[in-house]
């Protein structure tokens, strides 16, 4: 029951809805209905065997779509593929390095709460990129057309910092990470797609 609560008021803080204590959680659980012979009690089941998978860290050759209908009844299955990548040609320990990501990955920088120079600085010497744009959900934090008096003014500031002046809010205390689009050339000015930087704002 503690599981119970603690994954619904997970879910419940991740849509801002209002979360239950555990008493409350189990009058809710309680007047649930039981689906034993419906297809949610399937799926259900099918989800739970994919999971074990995932504690065991099996290949993904292990892992199974399914599709089923019970009306029919049907029950296929099939080898999921693995994500699309995107080859990026960056530089990795001093030497050049090609890296297909894909849209599960990040570039994590677990610097702190660092400046927005030394953010452009650290993706030079450890990526060999030149940031050209920097985005924080729809605002744009930095760019190479921007206004130079408000780069400027902008370079010495941290990145939470930063966030607060351009969105007009503020950067929770309890938040472990912010998250940011970015947009990269090489010094050949050619441009190289990375995935978003996740920045890590107490430092390891």
């Amino acid at each position: 029951m503690e599981f119970v609560t603690a994954a619904s008021n997970l879910r419940a803080r991740n849509y801002k809805i209002p979360e239950a204590d555990m008493h409350r959680s189990r009058l809710i659980a309680g007047k649930i209905i039981p689906a034993i012979a419906t297809t949610t009690a399937l799926v259900t089941g099918l989800v739970c065997l994919e999971l074990y998978k995932v504690i065991q860290s099996k290949p993904v050759e292990a892992y199974k779509n399914g599709f089923v209908n019970l009306a029919i009844p049907v029950f296929a299955f099939s080898e999921p593929q693995p994500p699309a990548t995107t080859l990026a040609k960056i530089q990795k320990d001093g030497a050049p390095y090609e890296w297909k990501w894909s849209a599960w990955d990040r570039l994590d920088i677990k610097l702190g709460d660092i400046t927005l120079k030394q953010l452009i600085a650290h993706m030079e010497d450890a990526y060999g990129l030149e940031l050209t744009m920097l985005s924080h959900g729809v605002s744009i934090l930095y760019s190479f057309f921007q206004n130079k008096k408000k780069t400027k003014a902008r370079m010495p500031m941290t990145m939470s910092q930063l966030v607060t002046e351009v969105t007009g809010k503020e950067v929770p205390p309890e938040q472990k990470y912010l998250i940011f689009e970015v947009m990269c050339s090489t010094d050949e000015d050619d441009e190289v797609d990375v995935p978003c930087v996740r920045l890590f704002l107490n430092a390891e």
